[in-house]
């Protein structure tokens, strides 16, 4: 992406990329109506620094973020640049992840009433959907905690550890991946995966389950996906497109 503007004179190039990704990011989330008002939340690990990342300045909607107003902070709490205000909660989540999964570059997290509605269920998903072959075998369900504590902080770490794909009960959906596009599919796929399993719980008969042995080969197919590079790629690209076509000012 080409840089308009650099948030600081400090500001490498690298991290200016990461900004301007993450800042479109934002208004990607926007444009899918994934938005909760002021109370989601998507971060990057600063590339070159594992011990910082970006996330939101607390209280701009989405599609007012660019790459500047990001707040850039380490794993402590202490903000290093860019906006200055963050959800607490917020970093609980993040830096949990980060410091627990040293793998992991992106973390995004969604409030959405498909993802919410899932969320209350024991064990939600089923094998009922190609959506659902896409994410199953990386999902991991989180027991409700306490929001912004360091118990939580460690404990989201830990449940990361399993798989990409969270469902922290009764709250919303999370998804982290080696890269924005990466993370991005994970949680697309997810929600959709989601929004069947709602639907179908409100017909007046059983579902169709796929059978157990195309489950487990579909496991296997989307394990090796995942880990290649270019996983989520071609869906950013597009969306990135989508966004510059709507006039997004992002990159300054």
């Amino acid at each position: 992406m080409s840089a308009i503007r650099k948030a600081d004179p400090g500001t490498t190039d690298a991290e200016w990329e990461a900004r301007c990704d993450l800042a479109a990011l934002y208004r990607i989330v926007q444009h899918l109506g994934w938005t909760d008002l002021l109370e989601t939340h998507m971060s990057v690990r600063v590339p070159g620094e594992p011990g910082t990342f970006l996330i939101n300045n607390y209280g701009d909607l989405f599609d007012e973020i660019t790459a500047s107003s990001l707040v850039k902070m380490d794993m402590s709490g202490q903000v290093l640049g860019g906006g200055t205000r963050y959800n607490a909660a917020g970093f609980t989540i993040h830096s949990g992840i980060y410091k627990a999964c040293p793998d992991v570059a992106c973390v995004m997290h969604s409030h959405t009433r498909a993802g919410a509605g899932i969320s209350v269920l024991k064990r939600g998903l089923r094998p009922i959907s190609q959506d659902a072959m896409e994410v199953l075998d990386d999902v991991v369900y989180h027991p409700y905690g306490i929001p912004a504590s360091a118990e939580e902080c460690e404990a989201l770490g830990e449940s990361a550890k399993k798989g990409g794909c969270l469902v922290p009960h009764n709250h919303g959906l999370l998804a982290a991946g080696r890269t924005i596009p990466a993370t991005l599919k994970r949680l697309y796929m997810l929600e959709r995966a989601c929004e069947v399993e709602l639907i179908a719980r409100t017909m007046d008969e059983p579902p169709v389950l796929i059978e157990p042995h195309i489950v487990e080969r579909a496991a296997r197919r989307m394990k090796a996906l995942r880990a290649t590079p270019d996983y989520g790629q071609r869906q950013w690209e597009a969306l990135l497109r989508r966004i510059d076509r709507d006039g997004a000012d992002y990159r300054r």
